[in-house]
């Protein structure tokens, strides 16, 4: 059965020293049996601050992050699903990048995030990641130790449809990693993670930012992994980082779809 490790992250500005606690989780998760190690949203930078951020934002070529995390990968033999990362597109344009690496270090799979998070929060909050990344375009799912693993990114859990799609493209897994807000984590961290895990009968990984940040945001936590009937198997809190552990089990999978084929009835709806 498949063991998979959840870093849960208080991400600061230097992606030097973030990648340095994202090298040491791959060692954690390896003595720890895992077979794939994920990681938050924005793992290695986040950074509201876009022009200081913009000096270490990066074409994914040249990105630091990224290396150190296929170098460990190789060296510990395990799979890591970076949650995202920030990079430069060749036109210049910023895009908020998920990459799956495997046991041999090499990028087996990108998802450029599609749903920007441009809201005005009643807290006072006010966020347009649409005016500085470019949205993605497509569904991306990928083969890995772990089952078919479904890749998407933050906001994008509050859009069914593309769970819709990863649901129909097979996935046994799906990796929601975030820096939720702590007013909408408060409010919908826990329903959401379980809904898209019960409508795509699947597992639903999610890695997550925790607590207050260098940027002077505050983030939510309670990385969570949660089965596909829905049952949450591990939550890491809203107080500090670390890392834990969950199994995938196929079985599991197998038995929630034969009891409710959601995915076999669902039907397409005219619009």
């Amino acid at each position: 059965m498949p063991r998979v490790a959840v870093l849960q992250m208080t991400s600061g500005v230097d992606p030097h020293a973030n990648a340095q606690a994202m090298v040491s989780a791959v060692g954690a998760a390896e003595m720890g049996g895992a077979t794939m190690l994920f990681t938050p949203e924005m793992s290695g930078l986040l950074d509201r601050d876009r022009k200081r951020a913009s000096g270490r934002i990066v074409a994914e070529s040249e990105d630091p992050v990224l290396a150190a995390m296929r170098e460990a990968a190789a060296g510990a033999g395990i799979w890591v699903a970076i949650g995202s990362l920030a990079v430069a597109r060749e036109d210049g344009r910023w895009v908020n990048r998920a990459f799956v690496i495997d046991s041999s270090g090499e990028v087996v799979a990108r998802y450029d995030k599609i749903h920007m998070f441009d809201v005005d929060l009643d807290t006072g909050e006010s966020w347009r990641e649409s005016n500085a990344y470019a949205a993605g375009g497509s569904v991306v799912s990928v083969d890995t130790p772990a089952g078919r693993l479904g890749l998407t990114v933050c906001y994008d859990i509050r859009f069914p449809a593309l769970f819709d799609a990863l649901g129909k493209a097979g996935c046994d897994l799906i990796a929601i990693p975030a820096a939720f807000t702590v007013p909408t984590g408060k409010a919908h961290w826990h329903v959401l993670q379980r809904a898209r895990a019960i409508e795509a009968s699947a597992y639903v990984v999610s890695a997550a930012q925790v607590g207050k940040h260098e940027d002077g945001r505050s983030t939510y936590g309670h990385s969570l992994v949660v089965d596909p009937w829905g049952e949450v198997l591990l939550d890491l809190g809203g107080e500090q980082a670390g890392i834990g552990f969950a199994e995938i089990d196929p079985a599991r999978i197998a038995e929630v779809r034969a009891q409710l084929p959601s995915l076999a009835n669902r039907k397409t709806l005219p619009t």
